[in-house]
């Protein structure tokens, strides 16, 4: 294959995965009637299932085995997990009551707390675009707490959740699935006592209420896992740059989702805060794709 195919089905992984991401708030509200921790219990479940398979298939136990017996490795994946499933329950509830829209922007400032947190974690300098990209994110946000009345902390706790565990994953030593299916089974203890808590107690769902729910419940494994693969094949593949633009794929559908297909309000002051943070994003972007051509140069 040449080095211009490989590029192109980087992108096309990648897109594919941001895509799925974006899209996938269509398949939580299928489950609406389902109380949120109890999906994503079934979440971590199926993702154990399914991730455990795939690594069999491809022979990837011994880095598995690897992994688990290396006592940092596992300290590090068990906070990840924590935050994992935190961001994922939090993700899931917001989605089922009409909230889509603050996902969204959770999403899109990611990027930006992913800098305020290499400040404040690992003591980097920001550049003056970098600053001049915070400093617009955080009086959107400021603009959201004042029209809302209230600090969009869907959005805050999504972004931050989500920064902690790419920063954590940034340093483990382990491949995406492998990763995956750790924090998963750091996690399935958890998901296990409570599903067998509901079932006792006659109010969990799965086996309980019809096959159409049993089957969406099972699908949250794969749904899981498989957008993740394609992000791990595309990202072999292409330049950061190339998902830093793609990134922004999966809150840019969502917002789309949010506002056209389930009538969440987009006023005013929400086309205030998300153009600050689309032109925070515009900067970044274009220091990044300067530097890029700069260092080519």
């Amino acid at each position: 294959m040449s080095e211009k195919d490989a590029h192109n089905n980087g992108v096309i992984y990648a897109a594919t995965a941001f895509a799925v991401w974006g899209i996938i708030p269509i398949f939580w509200k299928q489950m609406a009637y389902v109380p949120a921790i109890e999906i994503v219990m079934h979440r971590i479940l199926w993702s154990l299932l399914f991730a455990g398979g795939v690594i069999f298939a491809l022979g990837k136990w011994p880095l598995l085995r690897e992994a688990l017996t290396t006592r940092k490795t596992l300290q590090m994946l068990t906070v990840s997990a924590l935050l994992i499933g935190m961001n994922w329950g939090l993700f899931i509830w917001a989605v089922n009551v009409g909230r889509i829209e603050e996902t969204s922007l959770g999403y899109y400032i990611n990027p930006l707390v992913n800098f305020a947190l290499g400040v404040v974690l690992l003591g980097e300098r920001l550049t003056r675009i970098q600053l001049v990209a915070v400093g617009l994110a955080a009086v959107g946000v400021l603009n959201q707490t004042i029209a809302v009345g209230v600090l969009p902390w869907i959005s805050i706790t999504l972004a931050v959740s989500f920064g902690l565990y790419g920063l954590i994953r940034k340093h483990v030593p382990v491949e995406s699935l492998v990763g995956l299916t750790i924090e998963a089974i750091i996690l399935t203890p958890i998901a296990l006592s409570y599903l067998i808590y509901l079932d006792l107690h006659g109010t969990g769902l799965f086996l309980h209420h019809d096959r159409v729910t049993d089957l969406l419940l099972v699908l949250a494994g794969p749904l899981t896992a498989i957008p993740l693969l394609l992000f791990a094949a595309g990202v072999r593949r292409i330049k950061l740059s190339t998902i830093g633009f793609l990134q922004y794929l999966a809150p840019s559908i969502s917002l789309v989702l949010a506002v056209v297909m389930y009538n969440e309000p987009f006023t005013a002051a929400h086309a205030v805060t998300f153009g600050l943070i689309w032109l925070a994003l515009a900067l970044i972007s274009w220091e990044a794709l300067t530097r890029e051509r700069y260092s080519a140069a």
